[in-house]
């Protein structure tokens, strides 16, 4: 599914037009990615918590060459799924 699918599924669902959809999709990752960036958690209860991951600098290898790199510190976002999440996806029942 892309975001076009997305904004489509919910306008349908919540009986929104796609214009409101895609406000309201917009304003859910702008306060995901401002969140985080800060370093706070932003925990949806059921579905799972949006982090903030810090990898320290770190040597490593080339595979072509085997020289040795300097591979830099790097931030990423990270999505951890909640217990109901999880549940669905593997199938468990309630």
């Amino acid at each position: 599914m892309n975001k076009e699918q997305l904004i489509s599924k919910i306008a349908g669902d919540v009986k929104l037009t796609k214009v409101q959809a895609k406000a309201a999709l917009e304003s859910f990752v702008d306060a995901v990615t401002k969140t985080v960036k800060k370093g706070d958690k932003l925990s949806l209860v059921g579905f799972g918590t949006f982090s903030l991951s810090k990898r320290k600098a770190r040597t490593g290898r080339n595979p072509q060459t085997g020289a040795t790199i300097k591979i830099a510190a790097k931030k990423s976002a990270k999505f951890k799924a909640g217990k109901e999440f999880s549940d669905y996806l593997n199938g468990v029942k309630k």
